[in-house]
């Protein structure tokens, strides 16, 4: 018998036979990591197994490989925070979604695991959680091996006026380095080079940046799309970004 103690958040829950539920969850240690859970669907368990929230987990199988099964404690609930939120509930939901798509299982992400569960303790309760998402989705890329270098330009080496990022090597362009394939480029707010203004505006356009990469390294890993959960927390930060939009 192999087993393990972890904590984490949870990701996806789906339903297993008459009574139990899968519960997917991104541990601190193990990564991301299924198992059964008996009597997952009664009414004591459901409210502690919805994405984002915090749990101790048991893990027991006979073999590694073998899907295993959780026993769980609840650490913390996130649902209260973002409920009456729309935008943070739709985040939550992204996170959850994204995590569950890219990362590959039992494999360990710490830093990444760190910045999701701020990002989650954020969400609803701190002003400023839609920048930190967009920040987390660069560390994301980062930690699938495609990080964004937004230091310099790539065609000139300048480190002034960087304003589009390559579609191609994911390297910051300047305006002049850009040229006559300006069209061509994405677009660099200046919320990813450290601003810490709250513009629904940049925020949206870092999303599409970001987006254009992890639509590439998911079309990689299968010929999925991305979540759905995904695209609607973009059309809800195009809303705030067009409220932003001064009236002509």
């Amino acid at each position: 018998m192999i087993e393990w103690r972890d904590e984490g958040a949870v990701l996806a829950v789906r339903k297993h036979g008459e009574t139990s539920v899968i519960v997917e969850v991104f541990t601190e240690n193990h990564g991301r990591q299924a198992g059964v859970v008996r009597g997952g669907i009664s009414r004591k368990m459901t409210p502690h197994l919805q994405p984002g929230g915090q749990v101790s987990v048991t893990w027991k199988a006979r073999l590694e490989d073998h899907l295993g099964a959780f026993t769980f404690e609840p650490v913390k609930g996130r649902a209260a925070a973002v409920m009456d939120d729309p935008l943070a509930l739709a985040a939550l939901n992204a996170v959850t979604a994204m995590l569950a798509f890219v990362l590959p299982e039992r494999e360990a992400h710490g830093y990444l695991y760190i910045d999701s569960m701020r990002l989650l303790d954020r969400l609803g309760t701190d002003p400023m959680w839609p920048l930190a998402y967009l920040h987390w989705e660069v560390s994301l890329l980062e930690e699938l091996g495609f990080g964004l270098d937004l230091s310099a330009c790539a065609v000139t080496g300048s480190h002034e006026d960087l304003i589009y990022v390559s579609p191609k090597s994911g390297r910051a362009v300047s305006r002049l380095g850009a040229g006559e394939w300006a069209d061509r480029m994405l677009p660099l707010p200046q919320c990813l080079l450290g601003q810490s203004s709250l513009n629904f505006t940049e925020i949206s356009q870092g999303l599409t940046t970001t987006g254009h990469f992890l639509n590439r390294i998911a079309a990689e890993l299968s010929d999925r799309p991305m979540p759905a959960a995904r695209d609607r927390f973009l059309d809800r930060i195009a809303k705030k970004a067009a409220q932003e939009a001064p009236p002509f």
